[in-house]
């Protein structure tokens, strides 16, 4: 069982930048492949990025792709979302979510927990 506590996103101006942070329970974070999926008001669940168990492999959606980055500390159990020239389209209820069993995954089934969600906004 794994528990996964999103923070770090707010309001920011277009051009800005924000990172997100995933806090996860439990001493096997390690052994999860995680990723970030976001959901904007009246749209589906998408993908954002996924990152290996040892991060060595990352993926990212072709709409982020050059301006997000996303890293992981095992030490600390904490997955990162670096978002840096955000644009108002990346406006969302962003996600983290951990899954077993996989080198590294870009949809949503094959993740086994998530987080709560943290908000960001992006003002034009």
């Amino acid at each position: 069982q794994v528990q996964l506590v999103e923070s770090g996103g707010r309001l920011v101006q277009a051009g800005g930048s924000l990172r997100l942070s995933c806090a996860a329970s439990g001493r096997t974070f390690s052994s999860y492949a995680m990723g970030w999926f976001r959901q904007a008001p009246g749209k589906e669940r998408e993908f954002v990025a996924a990152i290996s168990r040892s991060g060595d492999e990352t993926h990212y959606a072709d709409s982020v792709k050059g301006r997000f980055t996303i890293s992981r500390d095992n030490a600390k159990n904490t997955v990162y979302l670096q978002m840096n020239s955000l644009k108002p389209e990346d406006t969302a209820v962003y996600y983290c979510a951990a899954a077993a069993g996989i080198r590294v995954g870009v949809y949503s089934y094959e993740y086994d927990y998530w987080g709560q969600g943290t908000q960001v906004t992006v003002s034009a």
